[in-house]
């Protein structure tokens, strides 16, 4: 019987969400974020927490009962404080993860047009905040047939009919109110490439916390990728998902570091689960010794960014 470690009893208890959950919180709150629209940025990071813990549950990511992906994603996202203030960033966060919870039950089913239809719908919903999100589209197509073995005519218009519905809402309002230009200026940012590779607006705490985020996507993923063999197919699909996504978003952050803030939060969603599987699933000195400097650092940048972010008010 392996002994178990920190590591190993911190991820399977069953207090260790709700203590992070109330250490996000009261990291919000001491940062100075309890007013009006912060209040709502804290709620919409709380439901972000519960929508992963469902995308954990519903695909068994984790083969034992662990509430780590959660808890990484809580840790990671107010470890950048700086992203909290941002009501529109969460709510296009939160929005981003219910799109997968509904694309990722649609696995192996080719029946599943309205799951897929609902998938793109929110994905859709969050480029009102963040249009370039919609550069992922071809990517999720790929992944769809690919990683889900669900692609199909009647998805691939599922898809484009789901990408479409907010914007017939939207549409029709700006037409309603003779504004329908508006919407074509919406799309315009999809075609303009002129801040490509430039870093000049970019801090010292976006790049400190970019790049532990970048090494513990790496982490997991290499991680994974040793031991996949232990887990069913259905997972590793989801976690080659994860890490595709992963690579696709630190490549759009370094190409385009003008949508840094938008960008970053997608990173901590598609890193947590690969940082959680590593966290509950390895039991070594040395993988134990990571967990501690992990917390550490983790904790380090968090104060970090608190105090040295002009954005964080006290």
């Amino acid at each position: 019987m392996q002994r178990k470690r920190t590591q190993n009893r911190v991820s399977e208890s069953r207090i260790a969400l709700p203590l992070t959950g109330l250490y996000a919180i009261g990291v919000c709150l001491a940062s100075g974020l309890s007013h009006g629209e912060q209040l709502i940025s804290i709620a919409l990071l709380m439901m972000s927490a519960m929508l992963i813990a469902w995308l954990n549950n519903a695909n068994a990511l984790i083969r034992i009962y662990s509430r780590m992906v959660s808890c990484a994603f809580l840790l990671l996202s107010t470890m950048a404080i700086f992203l909290v203030p941002s009501w529109q960033g969460e709510l296009a966060g939160a929005l981003t993860i219910l799109s997968l919870i509904f694309l990722f039950n649609a696995y192996q089913d080719k029946r599943a047009s309205g799951l897929i239809f609902y998938s793109f719908a929110a994905l859709s919903t969050a480029s009102i905040f963040f249009v370039q999100i919609l550069y992922f589209v071809p990517l999720l197509w790929i992944l769809l047939m690919m990683n889900l073995m669900a692609m199909t005519f009647r998805h691939f218009i599922a898809s484009i009919l789901g990408i479409l519905a907010p914007y017939w809402f939207i549409g029709g309002y700006y037409a309603y109110l003779g504004g329908a230009e508006m919407l074509v200026e919406h799309f315009i940012p999809l075609i303009e490439f002129s801040n490509t590779f430039d870093y000049q607006g970019i801090t010292d705490q976006q790049i400190i916390t970019f790049a532990f985020v970048v090494l513990l996507s790496i982490t997991g993923a290499v991680h994974f990728i040793r031991t996949s063999y232990k887990d069913k197919i259905r997972v590793r699909m989801l976690f080659d998902f994860f890490i595709v996504m992963s690579i696709a978003t630190t490549a759009f952050i370094v190409i385009e570091p003008q949508h840094f803030d938008y960008l970053l939060r997608m990173l901590i969603i598609f890193t947590s689960p690969l940082i959680g599987h590593f966290i509950s699933l390895t039991n070594t000195k040395v993988t134990n010794i990571a967990f501690y400097a992990i917390i550490i650092i983790t904790l380090a940048i968090t104060v970090f960014n608190i105090f040295f972010t002009p954005t964080v008010i006290f």
